[in-house]
């Protein structure tokens, strides 16, 4: 009786801790918004991000912080301290090339998405780059944020 009674308890502990596991989409605003996500910039949007980008590192090769603060977005400037600019200097190459890999926009947590490009090295030539430099814009071309990583199998 004891192992009946203990069977039927373990069994049902299971049966009540378990859950569904089917996903049901939904279909309302948030799914435009990842739709919109996956297209790519024009190429004007490409060169005003690209152009931005690129002032950036020049300024942060020289380390003028006030044409760095320049180019960020108030979000980011509010952010951003000398500790960060200096390890973006050291993380950073700014005496190569960079060449882009992938544009398009970055889809947030909150559901919003921003214009996104993606760097290599120039010099790179593997098929995956070790190092990866994304940065991520506002649509008016100020920059919210720069992410360089290195790619490590």
């Amino acid at each position: 009786m004891k192992k009946i009674f203990l069977i039927l308890s373990v069994l049902s502990v299971q049966f009540f801790l378990s859950q569904k596991t089917g996903a049901k989409a939904e279909n309302d605003k948030s799914t435009n918004i990842n739709s919109k996500a996956s297209l790519n910039l024009s190429k004007e949007e490409i060169d005003l991000y690209n152009g931005k980008f690129l002032k950036f590192i020049e300024a942060l090769k020289i380390s003028d912080r006030a044409a760095m603060d320049a180019l960020l977005s108030e979000q980011a400037r509010k952010m951003v301290t000398d500790v960060v600019y200096q390890k973006l200097a050291k993380d950073i190459k700014t005496n190569k090339t960079f060449k882009i890999i992938k544009t398009g926009n970055k889809p947030l947590i909150d559901g919003s998405s921003y214009p996104m490009i993606q760097y290599k090295y120039s010099d790179d030539k593997d098929a995956e780059p070790k190092e990866v430099i994304t940065a991520m814009f506002e649509t008016d071309g100020k920059i919210l944020g720069i992410k360089p990583y290195k790619i490590t199998k």
